[in-house]
């Protein structure tokens, strides 16, 4: 095989693609701070855009510049130096040192410096290190290295690594996005012996709450509404121990007040939640405004579950268009086909509900309302009423894949089997 047919590989590519998610995936997002860019070439501006419009960048403040040094340091003549400077110049190493001491004439202390050059050269790297430089790197540089390298410099080396986020949300109210959401958690918990936060943000028609039989007194209202008081003590005393590792913030389920909110207004508790458990299960309600959207665009996996017909269709394609705006360099969402096979209801087959998509299903559950009645009014989970059921092997083959511990298969219509074979019996 010849090396470009290597080069244009399909699976090769979608390897890479995956595995710079995942290299993504593993930095923190960077904390609130302003950062000034400055760049001579069209190459390294095009990686820093991409950086500054990332879900991990999504609290700083961040400014590009086409130029370099003599650029930056017109510009810090008469503003104020920001946190973060990221520098990008084509000087030779002993020129690259001196033009930098006109930059430090007019740098704040406190602000940090990255320069990114184009000579890999042991002897520059020590001597701007020695000189206060806070990192060197050489182009071509990508968006992973941005980030992690500006996440190094503003994290907490000593912090435990962050738990992923998992958004679920229904393309059309009812279609037991929230149910499927719920059971996921529960068999990351059980399966897997890992941590799990369930997070109801759906306050005044939560499930979640019915769904695993509690009824806390306080949840997750009392974190929205009172956020100067979050923390790991704070809302361990918020959480109802559902199961050996699943904790639940319950929606209060009320109609008492009206519940509006800005659009970052979960973004700290959904922050804290990370800090303390390894899975945050985002049970997000069929609503789109400014909090939802930022909920969906920040989460580290975004799951939309549908029914197989048109209007499930049509918001399905709505939201996978959004949300590629909103999360450039991370994977599509994965979909979850729920009520596949409804007596008497046209349905769109699953195989032509993906294809305009440009997705496949990691999951066809089959429509079976014995066994999630029966779950919904005992307070049980589907694992716990029918082990051995073939939908409750679907949501433990999802919990595999969210959790990475399984690669998305096409071969995803478990539970449609026993559908078949009851109409078949009926002829």
């Amino acid at each position: 095989m010849s090396q470009l047919a290597l080069d244009t590989d399909p699976y090769l590519e979608e390897a890479n693609r995956v595995a710079h998610v995942g290299r993504l995936n593993a930095h923190r997002p960077i904390p609130r701070i302003s950062i000034q860019i400055f760049c001579e070439t069209e190459a390294v501006a095009e990686q820093m855009s991409r950086a500054r419009d990332d879900r991990r960048m999504a609290k700083t403040h961040a400014q590009i510049h086409m130029g370099g040094l003599e650029t930056a340091v017109e510009l810090f003549q008469t503003v104020p130096t920001p946190n973060l400077i990221l520098l990008e110049t084509g000087a030779a190493p002993k020129e690259m040192l001196a033009a930098l001491a006109a930059l430090s004439e007019v740098c704040d202390p406190s602000t940090k410096v990255i320069i990114i050059g184009h000579y890999n050269d042991v002897w520059l790297y020590r001597e701007l290190m020695r000189n206060g430089i806070s990192e060197y790197m050489v182009a071509p540089i990508d968006l992973s290295d941005i980030i992690g390298v500006i996440g190094g410099l503003y994290s907490d080396p000593g912090l435990k690594p962050l738990g992923s986020s998992i958004a679920f949300i229904g393309a059309k109210g009812g279609v037991g996005a929230s149910t499927i959401a719920h059971n996921v958690g529960w068999a990351i918990s059980s399966l897997f012996k890992s941590e799990v936060v369930i997070a109801d943000m759906d306050l005044p028609y939560g499930t979640a709450n019915i769904n695993f039989d509690q009824d806390p007194a306080q949840g997750i209202a009392e974190a929205v509404f009172s956020p100067e008081r979050i923390d790991d003590v704070y809302l361990d005393r918020l959480l109802a121990q559902c199961a050996e590792n699943l904790s639940l913030l319950a929606a209060p389920s009320s109609l008492e007040r009206v519940f509006d909110f800005r659009d970052d207004s979960f973004a700290h508790l959904i922050d804290i939640a990370q800090r303390s458990v390894p899975h945050v299960i985002l049970d997000v309600p069929h609503t789109w405004n400014g909090w939802t959207r930022t909920t969906l665009a920040r989460a580290d996996e975004v799951v939309i579950v549908a029914s197989p017909e048109l209007a499930n269709l049509r918001n399905t394609k709505n939201l996978i268009d959004a949300l590629k705006q909103l999360r450039p360099n991370d994977t599509p969402p994965q979909l979850v086909l729920n009520q596949v096979g409804i007596p008497k209801r046209p349905e769109i087959a699953p195989t032509d509900f993906c294809s305009p998509l440009g997705l496949k299903a990691i999951a066809t559950i089959a429509f079976d309302p014995g066994l999630f009645g029966q779950a919904s009014n005992n307070g049980r989970m589907l694992g716990e009423t029918e082990p051995a059921n073939p939908v409750v092997q679907s949501i433990n083959e999802i919990a595999h894949i969210l959790t990475g511990r399984q690669k998305v298969s096409p071969r995803k219509k478990a539970g449609l089997g026993s559908v078949f074979s009851k109409l078949k019996r009926k002829k």
